[in-house]
């Protein structure tokens, strides 16, 4: 029963930023679930290497270049899902870029617009579009990948904690609108310091990176594969009931 209500077998799956971090280590867990995988991201090599495990294991899986910068690039996304599998069910918005940290009066309005652009435009666009598809199905699972920094205000960083916070805003508003009458759940995931590429400035760093460890109950930084659980349960039967909620996967950093 309990191995029934975790499988994703006949699903298809999307995942941004799946080429490497905690992208990669979704795309693969839905894989070994028994879902066929879509993972996009903007360097085809490194996702030539996580379809390239996958299939080594068994499974099926796409890749597909992208640059989620670009409108077309990101709705050409679910063209390709759609033409390759005929069916998209799972639609995990991962990708998310933070290129800068600095004080907020000295952010310009470029790099503004390119994190709003990539954190927030396009998951929105290609919850849009998958949506569309999943209510033909009566059936589908959104899953956005925010941060802890949606939660609270992190110093220098505005615009990632902007769109971090609106991708949490906009959960709750497609599953308000999307659950009862579609059957389509929608939920967000806010990691806190997971080991990723993402995070290397800081844990490159002794004094931040002591600092965070100190205020964090687990005393050191998340896997990405710790990110998994929540995943594969917000995707599965197992969260039929759970939508418009966000589940904090942080060793505790905001209880503390």
């Amino acid at each position: 029963m309990v191995t029934e209500l975790f499988s994703l077998n006949g699903k298809v799956a999307m995942v941004t930023g799946g080429s490497r971090g905690i992208g990669r280590s979704i795309a693969l867990a839905f894989s070994h679930a028994g879902a066929k995988i879509v993972v996009a991201a903007t360097k085809k090599d490194l996702l030539d290497k996580v379809i390239g495990e996958i299939q080594r294991e068994g499974g099926e899986g796409l890749a597909v270049r992208c640059d989620l910068n670009e409108d077309a690039d990101t709705l050409n996304l679910i063209t390709q899902a759609l033409d390759h599998y005929g069916r998209l069910d799972i639609l995990v918005n991962n990708a998310g870029v933070s290129p800068f940290v600095k004080k907020s009066e000295e952010v310009s309005k470029e790099e503004w617009e390119q994190v709003i652009r990539v954190n927030l435009t396009a998951p929105f666009l290609l919850s849009r579009e998958a949506g569309k598809v999943m209510m033909k199905n009566n059936w589908g699972r959104i899953i956005n990948i925010a941060s802890v920094g949606g939660l609270v205000g992190f110093p220098r960083q505005i615009a990632y904690c902007v769109t971090k916070g609106g991708l949490l805003q906009m959960t709750r508003v497609l599953a308000v609108e999307w659950t009862q009458k579609y059957n389509i759940t929608v939920n967000a995931i806010a990691p806190g310091y997971i080991a990723t590429d993402l995070t290397e400035g800081m844990r490159a760093s002794k004094k931040i990176s002591e600092n965070l460890l100190q205020r964090t109950p687990i005393r050191r930084f998340g896997e990405s594969n710790e990110v998994i659980s929540a995943a594969l349960y917000f995707a599965s039967e197992f969260s039929s009931y759970t939508t418009g909620t966000v589940l904090i996967v942080d060793g505790g950093w905001m209880a503390s």
